[in-house]
């Protein structure tokens, strides 16, 4: 368990439900496709996993994956959309295979190896966009507790900006949908406490 001090805020850093285009294992990126059934399970059960937390505040990426799961888990609330929180963008591989993907961890040929030279973001680029935009998010004066959902990659591009997501893969794995990542923010620095998991 975490100890919180009185000036410590809270974001929790979620990955959206499952999709259509994750079981037809397509590239998303900025286009989207819908939750499955699954997904909407998924994230019903996210709903449950965090229900004695009270957030303040709820933000989601504009792709309409991650604001459906936004609203199964958090219900009628008040929530803003943000483009900061969207997923990295594949160019001209959206929408086509995931066998297009390089391999994970493959130290000879990464995704900055192939997508930016067809359109896509580096990944430099979508860590200091997300860092920019949950940074503005905790830094405003009534934000104490942040839910915010976003996307696989953009949300390891973040956590990478935190601490070694080499290390957090060797011990969880994969992100996965509906995975929370919860951080500690104070003064400015964002510190990782937990991975929360259906």
């Amino acid at each position: 368990m975490y100890k919180r001090s009185d000036y410590m805020k809270d974001l929790y850093l979620m990955r959206h439900g499952e999709t259509l285009f994750n079981i037809r294992r397509k590239i998303q990126g900025w286009c989207d496709s819908p939750l499955t059934e699954n997904g909407i399970n998924q994230a019903l059960m996210a709903k449950q996993k965090i229900k004695g937390i009270s957030f303040d505040h709820y933000y989601s990426s504009t792709a309409e994956r991650s604001c459906d799961t936004l609203e199964l888990v958090a219900g009628d609330v008040n929530y803003k959309r943000l483009k900061g929180l969207k997923e990295r963008n594949f160019g001209t591989f959206e929408g086509e295979s995931e066998d297009l993907n390089p391999v994970w961890g493959n130290p000879d040929f990464t995704y900055d190896d192939l997508f930016p030279h067809y359109g896509g973001e580096l990944r430099a680029d979508v860590s200091r966009r997300m860092k920019k935009t949950l940074t503005d998010i905790m830094n405003k004066d009534d934000h104490h507790c942040v839910l915010a959902v976003s996307h696989a990659g953009a949300c390891a591009a973040f956590y990478s900006t935190v601490a070694d997501y080499t290390t957090f893969r060797k011990e969880y794995g994969r992100l996965m949908n509906c995975d929370i990542l919860h951080f500690q923010f104070e003064n400015d620095t964002f510190t990782f406490v937990e991975l929360l998991r259906i």
